[in-house]
């Protein structure tokens, strides 16, 4: 079995919250995951716009995920750059939320075979230096 290093040690920087962006990184201190929600088009988008992807007009509502889904995509990094560097084998995933969207994340708490697309998933966090907090998903056990 591979043991894949959870990345929970790696320095992360936090993003410059935007206007539409702010009550995203708000609600991850809260280790709450809130998507985009098009009332019109009655579908969610992920990552946060400033309007809908599906019209173009504003008025997006804030609603907070299940947090459980299942791999869509997934690879190993076996070599990585700073920060990550000295953090290989790390795994990254593409993951499809019960709500339809896909979100990019690490995946923790797994070894190299455990992952497969398909695999479901549940959200767990990576706590960063100012109080926010990252999404990334483990295997749903």
């Amino acid at each position: 079995m591979t043991q894949l290093n959870d990345t929970s040690k790696v320095d992360r920087e936090p993003p410059a919250p935007v206007s539409y962006t702010r009550a995203y990184w708000e609600a991850t201190k809260q280790r709450k995951l809130l998507l985009q929600y098009d009332p019109r088009a009655k579908k969610y988008q992920f990552y946060h716009r400033p309007v809908s992807i599906y019209d173009g007009l504003g008025d997006l509502e804030l609603r907070e995920a299940v947090g459980t889904g299942e791999i869509f995509s997934y690879t190993v990094a076996v070599r990585a750059r700073p920060p990550f560097q000295g953090h290989e084998p790390f795994a990254m995933a593409v993951v499809t939320l019960k709500e339809g969207v896909n979100i990019m994340a690490n995946m923790v708490n797994c070894t190299k075979e455990d992952l497969r697309i398909g695999l479901p998933v549940k959200l767990t966090w990576l706590q960063m230096k100012n109080g926010a907090n990252l999404p990334a998903f483990e295997p749903a056990k």
